[in-house]
């Protein structure tokens, strides 16, 4: 297999809300929209990725066992300014056994994203050269 893109696929249950949460509150950057002007689907940076957010979900807002992973500069930065912004946190910023400093936070639908901080130090930090 010759991955030459990926993105990862949400359906929401309100495509409205999470399009502003993911635009507005986390503040990514928009890679494309597409569709009808009243209900676009829009495909966000993630970094070397991509979020789409199109469709939507006919299901229950549940979560299910998706977490995105969003490697960040300052984990507590982001902890404020979210808490701020009404996010909800699953758990508080903390140092793991493997030297990241990892939040976990919650998107309209329960989805688990995981804020990750690479500390001064770390092994991923340092040249392997």
């Amino acid at each position: 297999m010759d991955v030459l893109s990926s993105r990862v696929l949400l359906r929401p249950t309100d495509p409205a809300r999470t399009r502003r949460f993911y635009a507005d509150t986390l503040g990514l950057a928009v890679y494309r929209e597409f569709g009808p002007d009243d209900d676009p689907g829009v495909v966000f940076f993630l970094g070397q990725g991509f979020l789409e957010v199109a469709g939507r979900s006919d299901g229950p807002a549940t979560g299910g066992t998706l977490s995105i992973w969003l490697q960040v500069r300052d984990v507590g930065r982001e902890d404020e300014r979210l808490r701020q912004a009404g996010v909800t946190v699953l758990r508080e910023p903390r140092l793991e056994p493997w030297g990241l400093v990892e939040m976990w936070i919650a998107d309209p639908d329960g989805h688990r994203i995981v804020l990750v901080e690479v500390p001064p130090g770390h092994p991923l930090r340092r040249d392997p050269r």
